[in-house]
């Protein structure tokens, strides 16, 4: 029954985490914008148009979109969205990590499968950012680890208030440092402009040109799905576990909602970074993580 609440909440929920970002950035900078909604709509229109693919491409191609979807929801029943989590096991946080990282395989080879030069240029830039956010999300594992005294990523997440009144600095520098990696593994602002469509600036979104139709709809889907999980990550070390699973979910959704908000305001404050000076925070944001294991071993 666990399984099938994450799965539903994740589904249901992670079009409107996008519709959310979106229209903080509309109301930043005066606009009505897009109904909250609209997700929903553009991935209804794109599952019922048809797909066109070249001829030089192989299943690699198709594999990418299929295989980026059923990793985010797998990643959901890691987490205790709803109070437990459904996959839960020693060590799990190891797999919450390299589960995304099958996915960024696959879709980096889905890219280069076209034979383009552009996106195979994006693609080596996806790898090169990743390799450099997850030491900050393993740092950020091994402070909680220690504070909770735990290896299992359902009882990681559950910091407690006593947690964060002895552990107050390290908890915050885990939420900066998590919330810079979200920024980066979902190819938003500063590092990346999900709404540009220059060729020679974009990553993620370059990656995906030759897409159509329902492949290119899981593309989009998977994307809110990832980004959801992710804010649930580092919602999960701010909110408290509550007793009732329907308080956890509420929680949960609140606080994750409020962290698109937040994704929204940078995006409306901040301009992408020169490529130069992405390594540089994300870099950062692995020393702000390992400090945070410091402050927690004393």
């Amino acid at each position: 029954m666990t399984a099938i609440l994450n799965l539903a909440i994740v589904l249901a929920a992670a079009p409107l985490l996008i519709g959310v970002i979106n229209k903080t950035k509309a109301l930043m900078a005066g606009r009505v914008g897009p109904p909250l909604v609209q997700t929903y709509y553009d991935l209804a229109k794109l599952f019922r148009k048809g797909t066109v693919l070249s001829s030089t491409t192989t299943w690699v191609f198709l594999a990418g979109p299929a295989v980026s979807f059923v990793v985010a929801l797998f990643a959901a029943l890691l987490l205790p969205l709803a109070g437990t989590a459904p996959l839960a096991f020693p060590g799990d946080m190891i797999l919450f990590v390299y589960v995304f990282a099958l996915a960024r395989f696959f879709t980096t080879a889905a890219a280069m499968d076209t034979g383009s030069a552009f996106e195979g240029m994006g693609a080596a830039r996806e790898l090169t950012f990743a390799s450099l956010a997850e030491p900050a999300l393993f740092f950020g594992f091994l402070a909680l680890a220690r504070v909770s005294h735990s290896l299992e990523l359902s009882s990681v997440l559950a910091v407690s208030g006593t947690a964060w009144r002895s552990s107050t600095a390290a908890l915050v520098l885990i939420v900066a440092s998590w919330f810079i990696v979200l920024l980066a593994e979902n190819s938003r602002v500063p590092f990346d402009d999900p709404n540009t469509h220059l060729e020679l600036t974009m990553i993620h979104e370059v990656m995906v040109l030759d897409h159509s139709g329902p492949p290119f709809g899981l593309v989009l889907y998977a994307s809110a799905m990832k980004l959801f999980v992710f804010a649930a990550l580092v919602a999960h070390v701010i909110v408290p576990r509550f007793a009732h699973p329907l308080t956890n979910v509420a929680a949960t959704l609140g606080a994750v909602f409020a962290i698109g908000v937040l994704v929204g305001l940078v995006e409306s404050v901040m301009a992408r970074l020169r490529l130069v000076r992405v390594p540089q925070l994300l870099i950062t944001a692995s020393l702000v993580s390992a400090f945070a294991v410091v402050l927690v071993l004393r």
